[in-house]
């Protein structure tokens, strides 16, 4: 059978298999078994706003509580929230209920480890184990000993001023005009009060969730109506979160998108020159675009690049001792300042280096060139080795042999959806769609729905 766990925890359609409230009850049973520390383990939940959030965050509990564990429940609430409060609070692990940036009707369980951390494979998988095979290792707790839930009045003041404590050189944003998109997601309540309570003059947009409307053209992968505002309201900066908070795509006071290969190479430059890139070294995934790894050898930073996904960035951190790392997706880690991808800490990192180089955001990001890059998804049926069919494999060796080293192929498979994703980089952009959509073609042929 295949694991329940995905790149990034578990995800797939509420109500449906493997998001049933069933399921829920039994991970919340087996995290408390697998990551107890603790005589009476505590446990933190937080959910992103979607309607099938209180469905599941209920089923967790309950498992949470039979196992004798006790939760404390923060409510709606960023991701990289839910790691912070559960170390700060030596819990034994936080859980986050959300599919990220995905639509309304999706979501997911994400895993905290008590020291911030995401969890190792061996760790999933003994918590799968437990979960799909209850009577086989998880033993109820006696009557006596059920846990109890909790509900946490502070934890939005404890978050901001967590967020708040992580600025650097700059303590007040007195003057700054900044446009929020919060897609309707878990910072649509705190990121507008954080910003504004620093001083900046704040339009919020896509803040008034419903339970149906998450990322619905809006946030950190709807970027248009954000562009329209800045423009409109003349603002300095425009800041684009994801549903859960753990991601930030910026946009220019000209309306121009700011990616998060560009705030790797913006963030690298400050912190080289304040003398905090620790190592001298920045790590991204496959995915960043030519243009940052030119413009971190222009910069003489060392680049290291890992397999798509955020715990492949952080575990390559964490190796090489390195404090800043991230995904052109927009998902940032500061290792200096949190164990976790941060949306809204990103933002204040990005400020942070527009102020102290006293430079607009369109000057800044320039720092990099752009490659062409063409990104497109086949909805496949299964996720079959893509080498195995003959006349994918061949497509893809005549596009990359055509672009030399002017440009690059990237086919995956998503880790959370049934898609496949075919990238092309290269120097112009009508040949980089066309190629690019070679593959697609040929993709689509063999392996689409």
């Amino acid at each position: 059978m295949e694991s329940i766990f995905g790149t990034d925890g578990i995800r797939g359609v509420a109500n449906r298999y493997p998001i049933t409230p069933e399921l829920a009850l039994n991970v919340g049973r087996a995290v408390a078994a697998v990551l107890k520390t603790n005589n009476r383990a505590r446990i933190f939940i937080g959910k992103d706003g979607r309607l099938s959030g209180d469905m599941l965050e209920a089923a967790l509990a309950a498992g949470i509580c039979s196992a004798g564990a006790d939760v404390y429940l923060a409510g709606i609430i960023p991701t990289p929230a839910i790691a912070y409060l559960a170390t700060i609070n030596s819990a034994d692990a936080g859980i986050m209920v959300s599919a990220s940036h995905n639509p309304f009707e999706d979501n997911g369980i994400k895993i905290f480890n008590s020291l911030g951390y995401k969890l190792e494979a061996a760790e999933e998988e003994r918590i799968e184990n437990l979960a799909l095979n209850p009577g086989q290792g998880l033993v109820p707790a006696p009557p006596e000993k059920l846990g109890g839930i909790n509900h946490m009045l502070d934890a939005w003041d404890r978050y901001i001023e967590f967020l708040k404590r992580s600025l650097g050189k700059i303590n007040n944003l007195n003057g700054l005009r900044i446009v929020l998109d919060c897609s309707n997601g878990a910072t649509s309540m705190i990121a507008p009060r954080l910003f504004s309570e620093l001083g900046a003059s704040v339009t919020a947009i896509a803040n008034r969730p419903d339970g149906l409307n998450i990322n619905e053209n809006c946030g950190s992968q709807h970027i248009e109506t954000l562009q329209e505002k800045v423009r409109e309201k003349g603002a300095d900066i425009g800041l684009a979160f994801d549903g859960d908070g753990d991601r930030l795509i910026a946009v220019d006071e000209n309306g121009e998108p700011v990616t998060g290969d560009h705030v790797l190479a913006i963030c690298a430059n400050h912190m080289k020159q304040a003398g905090m890139l620790k190592n001298n070294l920045v790590v991204s995934t496959v995915m960043s675009n030519l243009g940052l790894i030119n413009a971190l050898k222009e910069m003489d930073i060392s680049h290291i690049a890992t397999d798509v996904g955020d715990r492949y960035v952080l575990e390559q951190m964490r190796k090489n001792r390195a404090v800043m790392g991230g995904e052109d997706s927009g998902h940032m880690i500061f290792l200096d300042h949190h164990t976790s991808g941060d949306g809204i800490m990103t933002a204040l990192r990005l400020i942070e280096a527009m102020q102290l180089a006293d430079e607009p955001l369109s000057s800044l990001r320039r720092i990099m060139t752009v490659y062409p890059q063409v990104l497109k998804n086949v909805r496949v049926r299964t996720k079959t080795d893509i080498y195995k069919f003959p006349e994918i494999a061949q497509t893809i060796e005549r596009v990359e042999k055509h672009l030399g080293e002017q440009g690059r192929v990237l086919v995956r498979y998503s880790g959370t959806q049934p898609l496949c994703r075919i990238m092309v980089e290269g120097p112009d952009p009508e040949e980089t769609r066309r190629l690019c959509q070679e593959i697609v073609d040929v993709v689509a042929d063999k392996l689409g729905e």
